[in-house]
């Protein structure tokens, strides 16, 4: 498994219209296949800046699969014109749990 991590800085003032979009995009990434989960939260002291987690497969069901997908056309569309900055999204694989 494979925990996909972005700081997602919105443009001040548009969190709401963000989290709208983001319900809307929800679907292009769910049904990508090698996709487990996604959580999205929203800063508690930084109330424009989102954590989003999601759990893939493999890392290739990200970079390949779903951003080569035209999903992934939309999910831009919908969401990207919201980051400022553009976010630096990382992939992690676990090395313990307790």
């Amino acid at each position: 498994m494979i925990l996909e991590h972005a700081l997602l800085d919105v443009v001040p003032g548009q969190e709401p219209a963000f989290e709208r979009a983001f319900e809307q995009a929800r679907p292009l990434i769910a049904g990508t296949p090698g996709f487990r989960s996604l959580r999205l939260e929203r800063c508690v002291e930084r109330p424009a800046q989102y954590l989003l987690l999601v759990e893939w497969d493999h890392v290739h069901d990200h970079t390949e699969g779903f951003r080569g997908s035209p999903a992934y056309d939309e999910w831009r569309r919908l969401l990207h014109h919201f980051y400022d900055p553009f976010p630096l999204v990382e992939h992690y694989a676990t090395v313990l749990t307790a």
